[in-house]
């Protein structure tokens, strides 16, 4: 039966003030993205599944356990797409931009894993994303992460959340550190979690990142990536720092944040709160150098980052109010010819303007309270003939006759 249909388990419906915040998210990171000279991107929902299969790792628990792969009817792998980084350099690649570098690259939409649907976690989700692609410079990570400080503050939730940074350092730094995690977590093989036995050899870093209560007691004492940094990893780090604390982004330095793929680079971060429970990360990411490669490109540098639009969207204190409009109210079905007229001059001003379908003065002026409408323009065929209307702000009672021509610099 109809009436049965209900949305997917792990995906919901954007409607009202939950539609209101979403969007308001969405539309405030997309202004001050471009404030920073990123370009919006957009890419296709599904790829060819060796896109996020090569792009994230074999390891991951997202292509071990969370993709949403099928065969197409032409026997092709496609996954729908689980974050949008790795399609935003498989587009790179392919339209021949890896000759016009950096590109600065602004990005939102749904994205989709298979996981178990929580507070904040669906399995259809929506992020947004800027990315570097083609600059090596820290400046470039400066830049990436003051664009998100930017975007915190402009929502009003920059008050909630902490800037967490650390370096992952060049391949030869990570070399030394990855020798290092294995001789100290061999030590307690017997101890680890499953998951964690089956990455130590394969890629420690991925312990250090463990989710698990015992590897988290052992991480604990493992050792930090800082003192195997080479002179040029550290140098790197350094002017990292030195331009956040130009551009007056605050950092607390957490040198348990890793990324355990092996093209990430240098700088990770996240933003995280604790305004939503237990800490979680709002927005987070980091360099990878390697990405571009993988994809079949050049060598090329990037850094860049993700948020959760939902998580986002739960920080904010209130949902934007809805928009105010203005009823058009005809009385009777002569006036019904002028007040189209009119509904149309108002929207052609960008004013926002409706004209019910049908029902009598009560019921079009119910519904016009209902709404939310600022005001209301009730035309009747004497005033017509006079060439006027009733202006009636609904926000103070207040009504008054005013010339029909003059209603859009009126409501304006």
């Amino acid at each position: 039966m109809a009436h049965d249909l209900q949305p997917v388990r792990g995906t919901r419906d954007l409607i009202g003030d939950d539609a209101r915040r979403h969007f308001h998210v969405v539309d405030v990171a997309r202004r001050i993205a471009a404030t920073y000279g990123f370009d919006e991107w957009s890419t296709p929902i599904f790829e060819q599944t060796g896109v996020f299969a090569r792009g994230l790792g074999d390891t991951s628990d997202v292509v071990m356990k969370e993709m949403y792969t099928f065969p197409d009817r032409g026997g092709e792998s496609l996954t729908l797409r689980p974050e949008a980084t790795a399609g935003i350099c498989r587009a790179l690649v392919s339209n021949g931009l890896t000759q016009s570098l950096p590109q600065k690259v602004f990005y939102t939409g749904p994205m989709f894993r298979y996981e178990r649907p929580q507070k904040g976690r669906y399995r259809q989700f929506h992020q947004i994303d800027i990315e570097v692609l083609g600059s090596g410079e820290p400046l470039a990570d400066a830049e990436v992460i003051a664009c998100g400080w930017a975007i915190l503050k402009a929502l009003d939730v920059a008050k909630d959340v902490v800037l967490e940074l650390n370096t992952l350092g060049d391949p030869e730094s990570r070399a030394a550190y990855r020798t290092a995690l294995i001789t100290y977590f061999s030590a307690y093989k017997d101890q680890l979690s499953e998951d964690s036995q089956a990455r130590l050899d394969r890629n420690p870093l991925r312990v250090v990142d463990s989710k698990d209560p015992g590897d988290k007691a052992l991480v604990a004492n493992a050792p930090t990536i800082h003192p195997y940094l080479n002179a040029a990893s550290a140098k790197f780090y350094d002017d990292l720092r030195r331009h956040l604390d130009r551009i007056g982004v605050p950092v607390v330095e957490n040198p348990r944040i890793v990324r355990g793929l092996d093209y990430y680079s240098h700088t990770a971060f996240e933003f995280v709160t604790s305004a939503l429970g237990a800490q979680g990360t709002v927005l987070g990411g980091g360099r990878y150098d390697g990405l571009v490669e993988e994809m079949g490109g050049p060598h090329t540098p990037c850094v860049g980052w993700a948020a959760g639009v939902e998580r986002l969207a739960m920080l904010l204190d209130a949902a934007p109010a809805a928009p105010k409009g203005v009823a058009v109210i005809p009385v009777g079905d002569a006036a019904e010819a002028v007040a189209l007229d009119v509904v149309q001059a108002l929207r052609d001003a960008g004013i926002r303007a409706e004209m019910g379908y049908r029902g009598t003065v009560k019921r079009r002026m119910e519904r016009a309270n209902r709404t939310g409408a600022r005001a209301a323009i009730i035309l009747g065929e004497a005033e017509i003939a006079r060439g006027v209307a009733q202006l009636k702000d609904l926000e103070t009672g207040d009504q008054a006759e005013v010339a029909i021509a003059d209603l859009v610099s009126k409501l304006a």
